[in-house]
């Protein structure tokens, strides 16, 4: 019984599932929405909600500017580091500081949807979008 255990498996080792959800959060803050499974988007809501609400919280010390304390420009810099385990390019993670995180300071949360879309040809794999909630404000890419 999986009583208690939460997540998928998806056939893979603990180490392979890690480095395919970060480059999934990396590829969802680069372009604003990915198409993958049903199965992998379920769980990938999770770690980029958790990724995105370290920019979240560092947004309005960001935008201090000079003004900020060396407390603060150390929180900044721990929440950078955090978000850098999960992100993998230093042009994701900008994105993820400049643009995406001021964005989603007034946010408590959700930052990402998940759209069904169609089976896909050769395994039948249901398949879907997840984007960044606001995606044509936030997308430039």
């Amino acid at each position: 019984m999986r009583h208690r255990n939460s997540g998928r498996k998806l056939g893979r080792k603990s180490s392979h599932r890690t480095a395919m959800y970060n480059n999934l959060v990396t590829a969802l803050i680069t372009y604003g929405r990915i198409e993958t499974t049903e199965a992998k988007a379920k769980d990938l809501r999770a770690w980029a909600d958790s990724t995105i609400q370290w920019a979240a919280d560092a947004a309005p010390l960001l935008a201090k500017g000079d003004k900020a304390s060396a407390k603060e420009k150390a929180q900044v810099l721990h929440a950078r580091r955090m978000a850098r385990q999960t992100v993998k390019t230093k042009e994701a993670l900008d994105r993820l500081f400049t643009e995406v995180g001021p964005h989603f300071a007034k946010r408590s949360g959700g930052y990402t949807r998940m759209l069904k879309t169609r089976n896909r040809k050769g395994d039948a794999a249901p398949m879907a979008f997840v984007e960044l909630v606001d995606l044509y404000t936030v997308a430039s890419a």
